[in-house]
């Protein structure tokens, strides 16, 4: 879709039950297109308010100021770590948000200390530990939300738990939703 008709389908939905004025742009790695830009500009200008959720690996400073990014730093579990684009901790600003998805003790480690070198809690809106659900294929195990709360809890760790709702909505497996 060109980014105008990506603009008249937001507009369709504008008026309807499901729409608002709120969008989120995700799914894969937004970054990636080009045309995700001036996409953002023209929601932007249309007024409404802009997120946009990306995995952190590309850079994010060539995003409009006013959209709000939703920006992922990879822990060791994900064996992505290394693909975060440390230009975007310059970038964020305390309307952003930063997620980690945490699998195990190293994941929740690294991140609580990553946060910390930071200082992300007091730059960024909000900082997101969520925990990995389990694969139902089952190649890898989920972690329970309550050991993760406890370790956060233990250490006092200024993070919002995040949980994957539509894991937990939806089958684990399901895509799209």
């Amino acid at each position: 879709m060109s980014v105008e008709q990506v603009v008249e389908r937001v507009e369709a939905l504008r008026g309807s039950a499901v729409g608002g004025p709120l969008v989120e742009l995700t799914g894969g790695e937004p970054l990636l297109q080009q045309d995700i830009y001036p996409l953002a500009e023209r929601l932007l200008a249309a007024g409404y308010v802009v997120l946009i959720e990306t995995s952190g690996e590309r850079f994010i400073g060539q995003l409009p100021e006013a959209v709000i990014k939703i920006v992922d730093v990879k822990c060791p579990d994900s064996g992505e770590p290394e693909t975060f684009d440390v230009r975007n901790l310059k970038e964020l600003t305390n309307r952003d948000e930063v997620k980690f998805v945490v699998s195990s003790r190293r994941d929740y480690e690294f991140a609580r200390d990553f946060m910390r070198e930071h200082r992300l809690a007091g730059r960024v809106k909000e900082v997101l530990f969520s925990p990995v659900h389990e694969d139902p294929g089952g190649k890898w195990k989920g972690l329970e939300p309550r050991q993760l709360v406890e370790w956060m809890l233990e250490d006092g760790v200024e993070a919002r738990l995040g949980l994957q709702l539509h894991k937990i909505v939806w089958d684990p497996a399901l895509r799209g939703v």
